[in-house]
């Protein structure tokens, strides 16, 4: 393997695992590793064995291949919406991908949430619909062609005004979409 190749295996391991919204204990222990060993894998600190990587893609319901990048890497990105809770939240970017980007529907019907608080920050774009953004203080009512930007540690939450499905484009950080999104999607991996 090239020297590339194995250079991206921990930040890709370490993708997998926020994306199911799993902490590094979390994973470690279902796959019988310590702590410690995890975080040299993901952090590029240890060298990666099949002893080491079997346990945790069988547990991340993922190939050992998956970790490694083709030379001739289809650039589509093959992730399947996901509906829960009055959203639906459409991946527009890579698991491994150091910025994340969604196109999230908020459905009308949706139930209130209380506002959120995490590390990160934020980009947003109205596609379609109004947006009912309430960020600390402020109520903004975005339309469509309007964007926002905010740090996460604001508390925050949106949801469609008007009676209409918001229709938004979020890019988040990786620490902010592991925070913000797996607070409310189901961390199970969705099928290929």
């Amino acid at each position: 393997m090239a020297h590339d190749e194995l250079a991206q295996l921990g930040p890709r391991l370490r993708a997998a695992r926020q994306e199911r919204g799993w902490t590094l204990e979390e994973l470690a222990g279902r796959a019988g590793l310590s702590v410690s060993t995890l975080s040299r894998l993901e952090s590029g600190k240890r060298q990666a064995s099949l002893e080491l990587l079997l346990p945790l893609t069988r547990h991340l319901g993922i190939r050992v291949d998956e970790l490694l990048e083709p030379h001739d890497r289809d650039p589509r990105v093959r992730r399947r919406p996901i509906t829960r809770d009055g959203l639906t939240i459409a991946p527009l970017t890579h698991e491994a991908s150091d910025v994340r980007a969604f196109k999230i529907t908020y459905h009308p019907e949706a139930p209130e949430r209380a506002p959120q608080v995490h590390d990160g920050h934020e980009w947003l774009y109205v596609l379609s619909g109004r947006l009912r953004l309430t960020l600390g203080e402020q109520e903004l009512v975005l339309e469509r062609g309007e964007a926002a930007e905010f740090d996460t540690t604001t508390p925050h939450r949106m949801r469609a005004e008007g009676g209409r499905k918001a229709e938004v484009l979020s890019i988040f950080n990786a620490v902010g979409e592991r925070l913000h999104l797996h607070s409310h999607v189901d961390p199970t991996p969705a099928p290929a």
